[in-house]
Formats: structure tokens, C-alpha cells, sequence
């Protein structure tokens, strides 16, 4: 029988994948969806320009569902440049792919070697996986890549940023060449560019919510001194019950902001590269689970969070690039839900603040805190919190 509770059934999904797609609630096709999924199962390579939020994690999963789960071999293989965004993806797959014979391995660092051999093992036909585990994998031979029909690289802007080029270009030697490439970022940098053109053919180019995630959030910008940074977080904190996540730009400044924070609110996590994964896991599922309702993370660490309800991203460190905004401050505008995104800007994010605003042609308010009243309220709960608290002991 036809299901018409969902718009999905006019991309010619089978019905075990549209009886999924409606188990997870989901009714119509995001924008990146939309326009990605019907190219895709056409066999169409895909350059997808896209931000967290949009759904496109759905837009290649579904696609590669419906052509490969019936294979016996390995033949789609997903690439993401953590461990935590990898994770996502194989949860998202099995989710949607449950009822048909999709058999999913997740390939990542932090696991025991054993685990992977445990899963290789299993006879899947779709592999996600972090580049640096893959390669070692290929090194000894203990994984076939030699039926690989469909690639997809997932936010290879990242795998820019984290040195992940290499590798992928590694793998893409090791991989037949007739396959379908499918690749998904959020900018375009030059070197991306260059392995798009060595290594896809005819690729069809959608671009969608470049801008939209930064007009759902509703947006506060402060312009503070470095020094003040900590008094302002303290008092919008004290104010807030809410699930929050912060953004700063070291693990260092994470650590310190981190025990800060806990002196007032014993509901905190942390995440950054120096964890190890039992260590994320607890961060990341504490935060989920509301445990934990303020995560402190840097940037990198935090690609690939997917919690629903977060009220509130505080970029503490301005991003270093407009393109980076907007993905931050997608954690809280994900799909179709709204949220509150607070960003900190010192005198030297100016600059890339107007690159900001160029890109989604908007100018942004900029709330001076000084002699005003944010200040004012920080510097009364600072002495609050400093005759206090030296007096608790953090529990994370």
C-alpha cells in the first residue's frame, strides 16, 4: 500500500524506505532535500553547498538507501571529518534504512581495532567512515573498497581545515572510477575546487541555505572588550535554564570557561580535541540527554552535534570566517525550528563581521557594552560569583 502521509513518495522511494521516513515523523522534503535527492538517484554526481540544518544528511542517505541495500557488497562509502559527524550519519542511515536491508559499518578513530574488524565483518554494504581510520584500514588491507559505487565526501570545507585532503585523495586513487561522487560543503575553497575537478564529472551544483539558518535564528551581537567577555557569559548564563552551547576558539579557553561556568551551574560539559572518545561520548550524550544543558566546545570538536532543542549557541570567540557563523549558528535554527544565537564581537571581529553581513546582505546591531546596563549587570554578578565561588569545586 502507497503511503500519502508523506511528500517523499514522489521520488519513487520504495516503500520500505517512505514506511521509515514516516516512523521518524519526517512529512516534507527539506529544500536541499528537495532538489538533491531526485538528481541523485539518476546517478548524477552532486556538488551540494549546504549548511548543518538543512537536511542534507537525508538528501544523500536516501538516495544511497535506495540503490545499494539490496547489494550483498560494499558499495557506498561515506567519508565525514569527525568522529561524533560519522556517527550521526551511520545512525541516520540505519534509521532510514531499517526496513531495507540496509547493513551499515562505521569506521572511526578512538575505537578498538577489534571493533572494526568486528564490523567489517558483517558483510555491510554501506561503510561510514573518518579519513585517517579508512587509510589505516587500506594500509593493511583489512577493507574492500574494489565495489564502491557511490562516494560522498560530507563537509569537505572540514576536511579542508583539518588536513584531511591527503587522505581523501588517497582514497579516491583506491576507489574505482566509476562510481557516482557526491559531495557536500558549506564554502568553497580553492584546493576543493581542484579535487572536484580531478576527481567528478559533470558534476550538478545545488546551493541552498547559505543564508537561510542566520534569518531563522534570532540574533544578539555584542561589541565588548576581551576582558569583559567572561562578566557579559556570566550574566546572560545566570538568566538562562536553557540548553546553551558555547563556542570558543582554544581547548585551552574551553577548560577555563568551562570551570568558570561550573562554579555557578553543575550542569556542564566540555568537548574538545584533547578528549578521548569515552570522554566525548559522556560529553555528548550528557548533553543530549539534558544532564548536562551547557556544552563549552571549540569548533572543530563540535562538527557533527546533533541535539535537537538547543535554545541558545553563544559564540563567545567570534568565528573566524562569516561561513562559519552561520554554521554555528545553525546548532539552534535546525530544519524548520527557530533559536537565539549571542555573539561576542571585539574590535578585531570587525572585519569579518562585514564580511558576515555582505554575505547575507543584512546588517547586524551591535549592543556596546561598557558603562551600559549588560555591564553593569555583569559586574554585580561578578562580585557575586566571586564571593562564592571559590567555595565549589567543579564536577566535571
Amino acid at each position: 500500500m502507497k503511503l500519502k502521509n508523506t511528500k517523499f513518495d514522489s521520488y519513487k522511494l520504495n516503500e520500505n524506505i517512505l514506511k521509515d521516513i514516516a516512523a521518524m515523523g519526517f512529512q516534507n522534503p527539506t529544500s536541499i532535500q528537495a532538489q538533491c535527492i531526485p538528481v541523485a538517484l539518476t546517478g548524477k554526481d552532486i556538488i551540494g553547498l549546504a549548511q548543518t540544518g538543512t537536511g542534507k544528511t537525508a538528501a544523500f542517505a536516501l538516495p544511497i538507501i535506495q540503490k545499494v541495500a539490496q547489494k550483498m557488497d560494499m558499495a557506498a562509502l561515506i567519508l565525514a571529518p569527525t568522529r561524533e559527524l560519522a556517527e550521526q550519519i551511520s545512525q541516520m542511515l540505519c534509521k532510514l534504512g531499517k526496513s531495507s536491508g540496509a547493513r551499515v559499518a562505521l569506521l572511526v578513530g578512538g575505537i578498538p581495532i577489534k571493533e572494526d574488524v568486528k564490523a567489517l565483518g558483517s558483510w555491510p554494504n554501506i561503510l561510514v567512515a573518518t579519513p585517517g581510520r579508512l587509510i589505516d584500514h587500506i594500509y593493511s588491507r583489512s577493507v574492500d573498497l574494489s565495489k564502491i559505487e557511490i562516494l560522498t565526501i560530507d563537509e569537505a570545507d572540514h576536511m579542508h581545515e583539518m588536513g584531511f585532503l591527503p587522505q581523501i585523495q588517497q582514497i579516491l586513487e583506491v576507489v574505482p572510477r566509476e562510481r557516482q561522487t557526491m559531495m557536500f560543503t558549506a564554502t568553497m575553497p580553492k584546493k576543493i575546487e581542484q579535487m572536484i575537478r580531478r576527481n567528478m564529472r559533470s558534476p550538478q551544483r545545488i546551493e541552498i541555505g547559505r543564508t537561510m539558518t542566520a534569518t531563522r535564528a534570532e540574533q544578539k551581537l555584542f561589541r565588548v572588550s576581551e576582558q569583559d567577555k567572561l562578566l557579559l557569559l556570566m550574566d546572560i548564563l545566570s538568566k538562562k535554564s536553557q540548553r546553551v552551547l558555547i563556542f570558543a576558539r582554544t581547548k585551552r579557553k574551553v577548560d577555563q570557561l568551562a570551570r568558570r561556568i561550573s562554579a555557578l551551574n553543575n550542569n556542564v560539559a566540555r568537548l574538545h580535541g584533547d578528549y578521548e572518545q569515552a570522554q566525548r561520548k559522556i560529553a555528548m550524550e550528557g548533553f543530549r540527554s539534558g544532564k548536562f544543558n551547557i556544552l563549552v566546545a571549540t569548533d572543530i570538536a563540535a562538527r557533527g552535534i546533533d541535539v535537537a532543542n538547543i535554545e541558545h549557541v553563544i559564540n563567545y570567540d567570534f568565528p573566524s570566517s562569516a561561513e562559519d557563523y552561520i554554521h554555528r549558528i545553525g546548532r539552534t535554527a535546525r530544519a524548520a525550528s527557530s533559536g537565539l544565537a549571542t555573539s561576542f564581537v571585539t574590535h578585531g571581529d570587525l572585519s569579518c563581521l562585514k564580511h558576515l553581513e555582505k554575505l547575507v546582505s543584512s546588517k547586524f546591531k551591535l549592543i556596546k557594552v561598557g558603562d551600559e546596563t549588560p555591564q553593569a549587570r555583569s559586574s554585580e554578578h561578578s562580585r557575586k560569583y566571586n564571593k562564592r565561588g571559590p567555595k565549589r569545586k567543579s564536577r566535571y
